[in-house]
């Protein structure tokens, strides 16, 4: 680790978990609550209530914090996120807030720009920048894809280096409660490289059915998507990184998980095996 200035345990009276209902947030919470550490849920459905178009409950949910594990919703590279950060950068200090972990994305020059904040902001921080999700194929928006046998998105065969949301729960879980993370960025990927025509074949062997991937025109795959209903946002999100973070620039991989935990991140393949087996993949009726 290269951080020197964290020699002692970080206080654990209570860690605030923003996004905590989400894929990260809901394990970070679940692990923290496991070692006995006082949780406060940052969602728009806690109490006290947390969101980001609205300041007006953040210093409720924030008085007491020592630590602050921050996801941003839907995305950095959304306009207005880092307005957003620095804004609860500020309440974090005038808290007394002592450990900051956010959660970011690898080649987003937005979230960049929001992880610079955060390591200035003089309170001790660690960056957890993340490739693309395992579980967005189980969790997230492609699910309603596996269901159906096929995954159609504007991807063609640039790889990309998934990582498993329990991989990234457990570094942040480390951060947030451990010494020697302070000043770090780790920059989380899974094993290896894999491009949607592989993962189709993983889910295919893992559910024993035939999942195919059909790679579609971008601008129909974003046609579709605000012809389907999806939100404003989620289709902007889902344009921008297809247009331009799935262009090849992510397709290597890096150490954080070895750095901040000392083990190999979980492959895709145990992943599939593990979702295959909850019936979460089954055929759609």
């Amino acid at each position: 680790m290269t951080s020197t200035t964290q020699q002692n345990p970080i206080r654990e009276d209570l860690v605030l978990v923003l996004g905590g209902t989400g894929k990260t947030g809901r394990r970070i919470a679940a692990r923290l609550e496991a070692k006995g550490i006082p949780v406060r849920i940052g969602s728009r459905s806690a109490v006290p209530s947390f969101d980001w178009n609205n300041e007006s409950n953040w210093d409720e949910c924030l008085e007491g914090a020592t630590a602050v594990y921050i996801n941003y919703s839907p995305d950095l590279a959304m306009p207005g996120a880092t307005d957003s950060i620095e804004a609860l950068v500020h309440k974090a200090k005038q808290h007394g807030v002592e450990r900051l972990v956010l959660l970011s994305g690898r080649g987003e020059a937005e979230a960049q720009a929001c992880e610079r904040i955060v390591q200035e902001s003089g309170i001790d921080s660690t960056i957890v920048r993340a490739s693309w999700f395992n579980q967005n194929f189980s969790e997230g928006a492609f699910v309603d894809m596996i269901r159906a046998g096929q995954i159609t998105l504007p991807a063609g065969d640039t790889p990309e280096p998934f990582v498993d949301v329990d991989d990234i729960a457990e570094v942040a879980v480390a951060a947030l409660t451990e010494p020697g993370h302070a000043g770090e960025l780790y920059e989380v990927t899974g094993p290896r490289l894999m491009t949607l025509a592989d993962v189709a074949a993983e889910i295919s062997g893992a559910t024993g059915r035939n999942i195919r991937f059909v790679d579609v025109p971008h601008a129909a795959f974003v046609a579709g998507l605000t012809e389907s209903g999806a939100p404003k946002d989620v289709v902007w999100m889902l344009d921008y990184l297809f247009a331009t973070v799935l262009d090849g620039r992510n397709a290597h991989l890096t150490d954080g998980i070895e750095r901040a935990l000392g083990r190999p991140p979980k492959d895709f393949a145990d992943y599939a095996r593990e979702v295959a087996a909850t019936g979460a993949w089954s055929a759609a009726a």
